[in-house]
């Protein structure tokens, strides 16, 4: 059995009682840091008084995941061995996806562990939630990627959960106040922690926020949908059916569905 083995995000108290006991079962723990793993081990034997045996550490990360499971002796998989990654639930925004696939093309038998996640904590503690959201996870860094992927953003009708690195949580926010300024926001950073911080307001509120505010450490942003009173939702066919001339379309639907302007520029060509 492969088990994947949600971590606390910030909280050592967060990891749960069945947890504790499939890690210290295993023998094997494949981590997407193996130094952060063991300090991880470390002080939650202190902590909760449990003794793990693990003999074997092996890193398996966003950039060698295939590589590995390539030169893997597989008779690693005839005893319990887990998969830890840095903080939360392996897969979201976390290598681990391509380790399930091995295991259901191999038929080695899984099971994922339910267990701390930012993203669900975050959506929920924002009260901006209804009863439709949608993960994004990491917007591309720069460029026009960045731009479409945020335009996508702020058209979709969900409320659209967000990560952000300390690095670029400020531009982030600037890009929001620039494009919608009155939209409802909502920010957190270091969730379970103890210098946990939100903010909620408007773009426009938020971003003046961050002007006094630390914003080290690792952030969850929720947008809200973009209120459309008396307004019925526009469609790709609504602007493939007006007569405008193909770069206007291109620009509309570009907006529209995040693609970049020259892909459909290219694809009304056709």
């Amino acid at each position: 059995m492969v088990y994947f083995i949600p971590t606390p995000i910030g909280n050592l108290d967060d990891i749960s009682v069945r947890s504790l006991k499939l890690l210290a079962e295993c023998k094997t723990l494949f981590c997407e840091d193996t130094r952060i793993t063991k300090k991880l081990l470390t002080l939650l034997s202190d902590k909760h008084r449990v003794t793990f045996h693990v003999e074997r550490f092996i890193s398996m990360h966003s950039h060698n995941e295939q590589s590995v499971l390539n030169e893997i002796d597989s008779a690693v998989f005839q005893e319990n061995v887990g998969y830890l990654s840095d903080a939360g639930m392996p897969g979201i925004s976390d290598p681990g996806s391509v380790l399930i696939r091995y295991c259901q093309e191999h038929a080695i038998t899984y099971e994922i562990l339910p267990g701390a996640n930012a993203a669900l904590l975050a959506y929920v503690a924002s009260g901006l939630g209804t009863h439709r959201f949608i993960f994004y996870g990491f917007l591309a860094h720069k460029g026009n990627d960045r731009y479409n992927e945020l335009t996508e953003v702020l058209n979709l009708p969900y409320a659209v959960i967000v990560y952000e690195s300390p690095h670029r949580i400020e531009k982030l926010m600037d890009e929001l106040a620039h494009f919608a300024p009155e939209r409802s926001i909502f920010a957190i950073k270091e969730a379970t922690k103890l210098h946990e911080k939100r903010f909620l307001g408007t773009a426009l509120e938020v971003q003046s926020a961050f002007k006094n505010a630390n914003l080290k450490g690792e952030w969850v942003v929720i947008v809200s949908p973009e209120k459309k009173e008396n307004a019925e939702a526009i469609t790709k066919e609504d602007i493939l059916s007006l007569d405008l001339p193909p770069k206007q379309k291109a620009k509309l639907l570009s907006k529209l569905t995040g693609k970049s302007i020259k892909e459909w520029y290219v694809a009304l060509q056709k």
